[in-house]
Formats: C-alpha cells, sequence, structure tokens
C-alpha cells in the first residue's frame, strides 16, 4: 500500500510517536510524507520515506496529485484545527481529493489508529483491486 503522512508543526512531535508505535506495520509498505514530517520519521525510526516539499511549499498539492490519480491507498493527516495555516486552499483541495477518490484519510491519531489497525488485519486489500483494474493496465 502506498501511505501518506503529513503534519502542521504543533502535531509533528504526534505523528513521530505515532509512527514509532507502529513502524511495524508500515515497514512493508511504500511510504510518502511531506519534507520536515518524513526527516522526522526517518530520524526516529528505520522506515525510508519519499519526501515530498514541505506542505506550504506544495508537498500536500504533491500528495494530492498522487490522490488524483488514485495511487494513493492511506493518508494520515494530523492537522491543527486550533491554528490557521497559510495554504489552507492546499490543505482543503487535498481532503477533497481523498472524499472524490474514496481515500482513506485519518486527521487525528484515534481515526489513524483505526485505520492502520485495519491495515494490519488485511483490511485494505479492496485497494488491491482498485489497483489491478486501473483503466489503462492490463490486467
Amino acid at each position: 500500500m502506498n501511505i501518506a503522512f503529513i503534519a502542521h508543526d504543533r502535531k509533528k512531535e504526534e505523528m513521530v510517536n505515532f509512527v514509532i508505535a507502529y513502524e511495524h506495520v508500515f515497514e512493508d509498505h511504500k511510504l510518502y510524507s511531506t519534507g520536515t514530517t518524513g526527516t522526522r520519521i526517518m530520524e526516529q525510526t528505520n522506515l525510508s520515506i519519499h519526501r515530498f516539499a514541505s506542505g506550504p511549499l506544495g508537498g500536500d498539492q504533491q500528495i494530492g496529485a498522487l490522490v488524483a490519480d488514485n495511487e494513493m491507498d492511506l493518508i494520515v493527516f494530523l492537522r491543527d484545527p486550533l491554528m490557521a495555516q497559510p495554504h489552507e486552499p492546499d490543505i482543503n483541495a487535498l481532503l477533497r481529493l481523498c472524499d472524490v477518490q474514496g481515500i482513506p484519510l485519518a486527521t487525528n491519531v484515534a481515526t489513524a489508529e483505526i485505520l492502520v489497525k485495519a491495515l494490519d488485519r488485511g483490511d485494505f486489500a479492496w485497494r488491491e483491486l482498485v489497483h489491478k483494474y486501473k483503466p489503462g493496465v492490463d490486467s
């Protein structure tokens, strides 16, 4: 599965702790993140993460491009609801794309934990069918 991690500044430590707790689940998947979030996770885990630009510099949109192409399977986006973000339109566009494409998106640790436990149980096998029968892909 293709999994992305995004965290606003005041949520980065929470994201790192979350990923540390579930490192054993994430190690078998292809991981992506926005810049600083990915760096912080890699510094404290043994995970390899493809890092895009930081969110305000277009990282949210780069992940959004994968969502638009239905290439992302799960996103954990720990947003800071109490702080205005200068790139709010990019954030809203990413959230909207996830809704359009039916991509599971957690915006808090409680929801993220439920999704990761489902991932660990194999409940995301339906995403493999999405990739297998994607238009333009030989079956």
